[in-house]
């Protein structure tokens, strides 16, 4: 059976850890921890963690201290929290839920009330995972979209100017693509997009962002890597592009090439300039990459 997402429990009582293990572990994949302290590094060391369990009553870090330490890391503040208490009393409620746990639930444990809160939660935060990826990525390529893009890399500029290292971004457009879609259709021209998204996801560096720019155009920006090295990669994109050949079509990109310079302060400026060196790579014959060299483009 398919597992619908990954909870954690942290609970120091092992008929507890157990209860709750046979309430939810045919829906999802059950992590566990005797300790806050436990409890806090399996969460940060698990990825796409959908729901944490806590009780309160603890040796050691109690489940108040926990849920602190969970709130306050970037890595973990997002990750839904039920607490685990035998405690009724209407101040410790205020206090649970105003700490940020979503939900409790009280001992002894009633597993149709744990299953529903638990559901409930999690498909409250893969919804809202969900959403925010929707907003960020284009929705054909599954790259990063414009928006992302331009706010990600004005905080890269600031980054690099303050920090001192080079920045470079490539600016790709497909080669005839119009062509494509008249002659082949839409549903090819889609093709040789997500073909090229594909390989620009498998070549970039996690400190790098690519992205649809839109229509036909893509954006790569290159953190830490000088112009030469820019050039370098860009000629190597081209190479495999023009090798990969989706649904038997040969394909080519035309590649501008752009470094932030020491007077820049401004995304756009970088941005223009390896728009300029596109248009000339273009205007020259295609499948080529140009750099913008101040003023005089270069044939590379």
């Amino acid at each position: 059976m398919k597992k619908h997402g990954t909870i954690l429990i942290i609970d120091d009582t092992a008929s507890i850890v157990g209860i709750l293990t046979l309430c939810l572990n045919e829906q999802y994949e059950i992590l566990s921890a005797s300790n806050g302290e436990q409890g806090i590094k399996l969460a940060q060391q698990t990825e796409n963690l959908d729901l944490i369990l806590l009780d309160i009553e603890m040796p050691g870090l109690n489940g108040y201290q926990v849920c602190e330490r969970l709130q306050a890391d970037p890595s973990t503040s997002a990750i839904p929290i039920i607490f685990v208490t035998g405690k009724l009393d209407v101040k410790d409620e205020e206090k649970r839920l105003g700490m940020g746990a979503m939900d409790y639930i009280t001992k002894p444990i009633h597993p149709p009330i744990v299953i529903a809160r638990a559901r409930t939660q999690v498909t409250l935060k893969q919804q809202k995972e969900k959403l925010e990826k929707m907003a960020l990525h284009d929705q054909l390529t599954d790259l990063y979209n414009r928006h992302f893009l331009l706010d990600a890399a004005t905080k890269k500029v600031s980054e690099a100017i303050r920090h001192q290292y080079p920045l470079s971004v490539l600016m790709l457009d497909i080669d005839f693509f119009k062509s494509i879609n008249d002659e082949y259709g839409h549903s090819a021209g889609d093709t040789v997009l997500k073909s090229v998204a594909k390989l620009l996801k498998k070549e970039y560096r996690n400190e790098d962002i690519a992205a649809r720019f839109g229509g036909e155009e893509f954006v790569v920006l290159l953190s830490h890597c000088t112009q030469e090295k820019a050039v370098i990669k860009a000629n190597q994109l081209r190479e495999k592009i023009e090798a990969m050949k989706p649904i038997g079509l040969k394909v080519t990109v035309s590649i501008g090439v752009s470094e932030l310079s020491k007077d820049e302060t401004s995304f756009t400026e970088l941005l223009d300039r390896a728009d300029q060196a596109l248009y000339q790579a273009k205007e020259s014959g295609r499948n080529k990459v140009i750099v913008y060299d101040m003023g005089t483009n270069k044939d590379n």
